[in-house]
C-alpha cells in the first residue's frame, strides 16, 4: 500500500525558521533508512503557506486566495511518499523519524487511493487511461514502472 506521511506545520515552520544543521543531518539518516528499505517514494519539504495561494471552487466560478493561511495546525510543512506493506509499518517507521520540528510536532499518515478501491466505477477504459499516463510519467522522469 502507498501511503502519504504528512509533517503538519508550526509557528516555526509557517515563520519560515529552516532546521538546525543536526535535525538535517538526523533527517538525511532516517530518509536514507528509508531508501534502504525501499519504501521511499518521494518526499520534500514545503515552503511557508504565505508562499502558497488557495483556489476555491463553486461550481464554474474560481477564486484564489493568497496565502498565509490560518489554522497552522492543520497546513503541511512537508510530506513523504512510502510503499508499505500496511498502515502499521508505517506507524512503526515514523517513530522512528526524527521530530521534525524544533518544539512539539505531529505526523499524519493517509493511505493512498488504490485502483480496486474505486470498483466498478474504475472501468476498464479508464484503468488503461490511468496506465498509460503512469509510463508516460515514469517516462519523463527516468524512474521504473511504481505500482498502482
Amino acid at each position: 500500500m502507498r501511503v502519504m506521511v504528512m509533517v503538519k506545520a508550526t509557528s516555526q515552520s509557517e515563520a519560515g525558521e529552516m532546521p538546525r544543521t543536526e535535525l538535517m543531518a538526523a533527517m538525511g539518516n532516517f530518509n536514507e533508512e528509508l531508501v534502504k528499505a525501499g519504501l521511499l517514494l518521494a518526499g520534500e519539504g514545503l515552503h511557508p503557506s504565505s508562499r502558497g495561494k488557495r483556489v476555491q471552487f463553486s461550481g464554474s466560478q474560481r477564486s484564489v486566495t493568497d496565502g498565509p493561511f490560518a489554522e497552522t495546525k492543520e497546513l503541511v510543512a512537508g510530506f513523504w511518499l512510502w510503499q508499505v506493506q500496511s498502515m502499521e509499518e508505517a506507524v512503526e517507521w515514523v517513530k522512528r523519524c526524527p521530530n521534525p520540528m524544533n518544539g512539539d510536532s505531529e505526523i499524519e499518515i493517509r493511505p493512498l487511493f488504490e485502483a480496486a478501491d474505486f470498483g466498478d466505477e474504475f472501468t476498464p477504459e479508464l484503468q488503461a487511461q490511468e496506465e498509460r499516463l503512469r509510463a508516460q510519467l515514469d517516462l519523463s522522469q527516468g524512474i521504473g514502472a511504481q505500482p498502482v
